[in-house]
């Protein structure tokens, strides 16, 4: 089992290796995330909640006084997001610890997972990739999905058809992207190719449990 990190997504770049190769880059801001509570046999598994992204002191009034609680407990400042990783009995973790990019600085895989951008209601097109029908004017076909049905049995439109709708606003894992640097001074991770999400997005980053081919 692995830690699951809180970063936030801060734009693509390229980097140059050795060969002079341009690498196409996504960069993660990855502050130190806090352990906040430890959950063992009493909560019916075992797991670290973590902190990440400290609220700034003039937006302490937005915290609920719940949460106020649950952080002053553990005696660490508020944070924006909470997320639970799953830990194997044994490994040691503290209240208040703080866990960096640097849990990835031998890493050569990580999934990363987040919210993909809503592009709100779209038609076939755009969102299954339907080639359309001829542009000429004559033509009464043009970006429309066609048939949906039959007019025999069964006489109804079957679930799953690829139709206009909702697309995007997901959340969405890509899993096995490279790590390609790990700068802990400034808190950045970059990882080779694009990630979910929009610029400033809260990501999650976790060890790649699969191997690359």
């Amino acid at each position: 089992m692995s830690l699951k990190l809180m970063g936030k997504k801060k734009g693509m770049t390229r980097i140059f290796n050795e060969k002079g190769d341009s690498i196409v880059c996504t960069v993660i801001e990855a502050e130190p995330n806090v352990i906040v509570q430890i959950k063992n046999e009493k909560d019916g598994y075992t797991a670290i909640q973590m902190g990440a992204q400290k609220v700034p002191s003039s937006k302490l009034r937005n915290v609920t006084k719940p949460l106020k609680g649950h952080y002053a407990k553990a005696q660490v400042e508020p944070r924006r997001h909470l997320a639970e990783s799953r830990i194997a009995e044994g490994e040691e973790y503290t209240v208040g610890q703080e866990i960096g990019v640097e849990y990835f600085s031998e890493v050569p895989y990580v999934d990363v997972t987040g919210v993909t951008k809503g592009k709100g209601f779209q038609g076939v097109i755009k969102r299954h990739g339907f080639s359309g029908g001829p542009a000429a004017h004559g033509s009464g076909f043009h970006r429309t999905a066609g048939s949906t049905g039959m007019c025999s049995s069964p006489g109804r439109t079957l679930p799953g058809l690829k139709m206009a709708g909702h697309m995007g606003n997901v959340q969405m894992t890509v899993e096995c992207l490279q790590v390609v640097k790990v700068d802990q001074e400034r808190q950045l991770i970059l990882v080779k190719g694009a990630i979910p999400g929009s610029r400033g997005g809260l990501v999650y980053i976790r060890k790649s449990t699969k191997r690359k081919s």
